[in-house]
């Protein structure tokens, strides 16, 4: 026994050792042994220490105040920035003052007719009960004060976005150098684009819409530069060898053969500039976000809604028109002659020229008073009610202020306590311990530098507060998630049930997550957890969905064949295959569950969120410009230690 065991210890070890996620382990375990002496000698407290922390305050502030003070007289300004601001000014101000001309019947009535040019004639009746809403709950101005701005923004996003994803899609320079920045941008909370226009532009429409630009751009470049580099090969060889110059095959082939990845952009630049422009009312963007914003603020769960439905009629309209014009363009709608076609736009366009002048000749331009349904009042008294019986009143089981309370003492006060109680540098050594065992060094080295950045910038105990409401949001997010999606993905009928309600889901703006939550349980931290919850579940199931529906039959076949029952096909067969879509789920929910939390700071979430909202309202930039700094840093560390490196392989070969 002797002879055989004492070779299989000798070589056993470097066996263990080539597995990759051992050897990093023993590695990062010799690191440690090393450097927490060291460390725990120079700085025996636990906090992140003075030492190594600077104060940005005091420069920020300086640089605050020389942009105001210079805002009306440096050249920078007055021919740069100046002329910028002006003419999103009166592009937003154009835009309006045409809607308003054209009064509520024109624009209702021209909305209607595209939705049934491009999507068919179901949708164009959705589309025009959905702008009567509006209407109806008395905000037809400021929907079209967001539309306004929305067009602005969009065809600016677009522009700039189509712009850039050209350049990366034809040259691999700027590929290579538009990647990472692209990679960035997509992990930032929606809050952290605010401050930086805001501190050039100030409080107004012309921040409101840059940021809105800067926000929504970069899905239209990455899908654009992705449409172009994915053109099939065989025909852009047979276009070139034809004699083509390079722009003529840009021109008839390229650019046609992405055609599906550019309205695809385009869907999604729309939407996600409607999710900023609604968060802009945070810097005066005006519009349906203002009225959400000014309702919560004083927690008016009523007014919110009446101006909260509109922000969703409008998202889905948007959404599902650009989606079918996007099917039927790439093929997969019925065939028009474009003789026919001009004819019906022609036509639609008639129409639309003749609702809005009969509106005018009848006078009835302005949505009349008289046809607006108040929903404020009985839906604040059907909180009011719920305040008195379901925050508390339930027998045995609680209610919704309970559930909230419980949640916020069990959970999320332990979790803060015990994150904040950590040694600085534990923190630090379980982030690279993370991301190198999912990654690669250089990933561990960027999580590990972004932590510590939070801790430099002196905010380091409210970032772990935020953290632990990201954390406590994310663990019943995948919970709920991972069993929707399977259960979603073992039956047929299950997702058909799901399938419209995640599609209305993801596509509200996420502003509105907190009108029900606080109608339900009040303000604070639980709260936000829950919009975070509702907000990043969607995007979760979808994708767990898929990656188990995609999973090799084969592989499903052959374990059947073997007596496998269903549950050990799940455990042993599917769940392992689809690991990749699996990981990408709990990334992704990381991610989304962030940019909810952050905004949950206007709902009582406090920590880096309410940092960010008391440096907006009281223009103290440097606090919430360190915040918004820390924001991203915390994103970067989330997106590190969750992002697979096959995934970010994948992404970077795209």
């Amino acid at each position: 026994m002797a002879t055989v065991t004492a070779p299989t210890v000798r070589t056993g070890l470097p066996g263990l050792l080539k597995h990759r996620a051992l050897a990093k382990l023993v590695l990062i375990a010799l690191a440690a042994a090393v450097l927490i002496p060291v460390v725990n000698a120079r700085w025996a407290s636990g906090s992140w220490p003075d030492a190594l922390t600077v104060d940005l305050s005091e420069p920020l502030g300086r640089a605050s105040d020389w942009i105001i003070d210079n805002r009306d007289s440096h050249p920078l300004f007055l021919y740069f920035f100046g002329h910028i601001s002006n003419a999103v000014v009166l592009s937003v101000r154009a835009v309006y003052l045409v809607l308003l001309a054209a009064g509520w019947a024109g624009v209702t009535a021209a909305a209607a007719l595209v939705a049934w040019r491009t999507a068919g004639l179901k949708l164009a009746l959705g589309t025009g009960l959905a702008f009567l809403t509006c209407g109806l709950l008395g905000m037809w101005v400021p929907t079209m004060q967001t539309l306004a701005l929305m067009v602005v923004a969009v065809l600016a996003s677009v522009v700039l976005g189509a712009l850039l994803g050209l350049a990366a899609g034809l040259s691999d320079r700027t590929y290579r150098a538009l990647r990472p920045v692209l990679d960035t941008m997509q992990v930032l909370p929606a809050f952290a684009y605010l401050l930086p226009v805001v501190l050039v532009f100030g409080i107004g429409v012309p921040a409101a819409v840059l940021a809105t630009v800067v926000y929504a751009a970069p899905p239209m470049a990455r899908l654009t530069a992705l449409g172009l580099r994915g053109a099939d090969q065989g025909v852009l060889e047979a276009v070139e060898s034809l004699g083509t110059t390079a722009r003529q095959r840009l021109m008839t082939a390229r650019l046609p053969l992405a055609r599906k990845e550019l309205l695809l952009g385009l869907n999604q630049t729309i939407m996600m500039a409607l999710s900023m422009a609604v968060i802009a009312s945070v810097i005066g963007a005006g519009g349906l976000g203002d009225r959400v914003y000014q309702a919560l603020a004083s927690v008016d769960v009523g007014a919110a809604l009446a101006a909260g439905i509109p922000i969703v009629l409008l998202a889905v309209v948007l959404d599902r028109v650009t989606a079918a014009a996007g099917d039927r363009l790439g093929g997969d709608g019925p065939e028009t002659s474009g003789r026919l076609r001009a004819l019906q736009w022609g036509g639609a366009a008639v129409l639309a020229v003749a609702a809005a002048i009969a509106a005018r000749l009848a006078g009835r331009l302005d949505w009349p008073e008289a046809w607006v349904v108040n929903i404020a009042e009985p839906v604040n008294r059907a909180v009011d009610w719920m305040t008195a019986h379901l925050y508390s009143g339930v027998p045995y089981i609680g209610g919704t202020a309970d559930w909230a309370g419980h949640f916020t003492t069990w959970v999320l006060d332990p979790l803060r306590s015990g994150l904040q109680g950590l040694p600085w540098w534990s923190v630090l050594l379980i982030v690279a311990t993370l991301a190198w065992l999912i990654g690669t060094w250089q990933t561990a080295l960027t999580a590990v530098l972004a932590m510590a950045g939070i801790g430099v910038l002196g905010v380091w105990q409210s970032s772990l507060d935020t953290l632990s409401q990201v954390l406590a949001a994310v663990a019943v997010t995948l919970v709920l998630g991972l069993a929707t999606g399977i259960a979603a993905a073992r039956s047929d009928r299950v997702e058909r049930l799901l399938r419209p309600v995640l599609d209305v889901f993801q596509t509200m703006p996420q502003f509105v997550y907190l009108i029900p939550v606080v109608a339900l349980f009040g303000v604070g931290r639980a709260p936000a957890v829950a919009a975070a919850v509702v907000y990043a579940l969607p995007a979760v199931v979808r994708i767990t969905t898929q990656g188990l529906r995609q999973v090799d039959p084969a592989a499903l076949e052959s374990a059947r064949s073997l007596g496998a029952s269903s549950g050990q096909q799940l455990r042993q067969v599917q769940l392992p295959l689809a690991r990749p879509a699996l990981l990408l789920a709990v990334n992704q929910g990381v991610v989304l569950v962030l940019a909810v939390v952050i905004i949950g700071g206007l709902v009582g979430g406090g920590a880096l969120g309410y940092d960010v909202v008391f440096g907006l309202a009281q223009g103290d930039l440097a606090t919430g410009l360190v915040a918004g700094v820390a924001i991203v840093c915390l994103g970067l560390v989330l997106d590190r230690v969750t992002q697979p490196t096959e995934r970010r392989r994948t992404t970077k070969g795209a």
